[in-house]
């Protein structure tokens, strides 16, 4: 039995993780000498689409006309809210649903599975650079920090390369876990990783450190970042003197534990910036500053450019991370 799958492809959506989701496929029937699968791309409007790294990629028709399919899968990448209030891409999206196709997203393709209702009652994920905003934006859903989320008929994938390691789960179900490995193996893919595995390396491989109290300090820090902790506050939450704390980051960071906290309050402000349209006084405050000018002066002297131009660049040139 032939799975038939159609990948809606959102404009600059990620062409790693689009690749990543539709090579398996290909490889599968070849690995099995048969045809487990087949596919079509559709977009929107029926027309080409181009991805974040600006190659345009022809379809074969408009998601209005996709009448049925067993699967539906959104890729998407930048602008995540660009069809936030599109209620009949919502629609046809709930539609292929209720005639039973199973409902799917990579990236921030998990927005527009929320905005049509069909996350509600089910875990779900999204990439990380996303997560603050979409946990915001949708507080009631059940959103975890996995490669990837299989919940009854609708799934998230988070991703970049976890869009292999998702698509290698359906392909062993259509066929066996054998097939998926030897796909795995084709694309020299050692490890399948678990749905449960974690999107992120570990703090330590992060930031190239190996004492265990820094990377606590730094948990620490990543979760007040609203409320910012002096360095005495932090060294007794973690049991350790401030002037130890001030010795693990010059060694093991190169730089004081003030200017990497600031660094990293204004990393967050960052993504704030580039994924809301909150005002730049709403921003500063979530990030910890006490006033816009204060903000804007920090921000300038360690990114270059003022908040307010940060939401001028555009959209392909703020690609930093492959997703």
């Amino acid at each position: 039995m032939t799975t038939t799958i159609a990948f809606l492809l959102v404009p600059q959506f990620s062409m790693m993780a689009f690749s990543a989701a539709i090579e398996p496929l290909r490889s599968a029937n070849r690995v099995s000498e048969r045809k487990l699968f087949e596919w079509k791309l559709v977009s929107v409007d029926g027309k080409d689409v181009g991805a974040s790294n600006g190659i345009g990629i022809a379809v074969h028709h408009s998601l209005y006309q996709l009448k049925r399919t067993d699967m539906l899968v959104v890729c998407a990448g930048l602008e995540p809210l660009q069809f936030a209030s599109s209620r009949g891409v919502h629609h046809h999206l709930r539609r292929l649903a209720r005639h039973g196709a199973t409902v799917g997203a990579i990236s921030s393709g998990s927005f527009m599975l929320a905005d049509a209702g069909l996350l509600s009652g089910r875990r779900c994920t999204v990439h990380w650079e996303y997560e603050e905003l979409f946990r915001s934006r949708y507080p009631a859903l059940k959103v975890s920090r996995d490669l990837y989320v299989v919940d009854r008929d609708v799934f998230t994938c988070s991703g970049g390369t976890a869009a292999l390691d998702m698509m290698l789960h359906f392909v062993s179900e259509a066929s066996t876990p054998d097939i998926a490995l030897a796909v795995a193996e084709q694309f020299i893919h050692p490890r399948i990783r678990r749905e449960e595995d974690h999107q992120r390396l570990q703090m330590h491989a992060r930031y190239g450190i190996d004492s265990p109290k820094l990377v606590e300090i730094i948990r620490v820090m990543e979760g007040a970042v609203e409320n910012p902790l002096d360095i005495k506050r932090i060294s007794d939450r973690v049991g350790i003197s401030a002037r130890q704390v001030e010795r693990l980051f010059r060694e093991q960071v190169g730089t004081s534990p003030k200017a990497f906290y600031l660094k990293l309050r204004l990393a967050r402000a960052r993504t704030l910036l580039r994924q809301t349209i909150d005002p730049i006084l709403a921003v500063a405050v979530e990030c910890g500053f006490g006033s816009t000018s204060h903000f804007c002066h920090a921000y300038k002297r360690v990114f270059g450019l003022a908040p307010t131009d940060e939401r001028r660049v555009p959209p392909a040139s703020m690609d930093r991370v492959a997703r």
